[in-house]
């Protein structure tokens, strides 16, 4: 069994930052095989996704409003992933989910059904 534990959410206001972490444990989950992302969902809204690193670290890729402004990270040492938020809005406010796949040696996974773990989910909140 893999479980994913979030930290890092909070209260900021906006142009303000935050670091979100991501520690994974289990057994027989080799953290660094696996390509890893975070998604978001906000209320009454689905859940979107955020931005994806692949099983090496080596490769990233954001959503569009996130350039700039995010960066996913990973510590295969310490079996954590991390997102840097910048530059927050009061828009990015939401639930901030890490996940996990099992496709060993995947670059970058986009879609929500290609994870097959999930944490918890941490409250970001941006006030204006």
């Amino acid at each position: 069994q893999v479980q994913l534990v979030e930290s890092g959410g909070g209260l900021v206001q906006a142009g303000g930052s935050l670091r979100l972490s991501c520690a994974a444990s289990g057994r027989t989950f080799s953290f660094g095989s696996y390509p890893m992302a975070w998604f978001r969902q906000a209320p009454g809204k689905e859940r979107e996704f955020v931005a994806a690193i692949s099983w090496s670290g080596g490769s990233t890729s954001y959503a569009d409003s996130m350039k700039g402004r995010f960066t996913i990270s990973r510590d295969n040492a310490k079996n954590t992933v991390y997102l840097q938020m910048n530059s927050l809005k009061p828009e990015d406010t939401a639930v901030y989910y890490c996940a996990a796949s099992k496709k060993k040696y995947y670059t970058i996974i986009y879609l929500i059904s290609g994870y097959d773990y999930w944490g918890q989910g941490t409250q970001v909140t941006v006030s204006s």
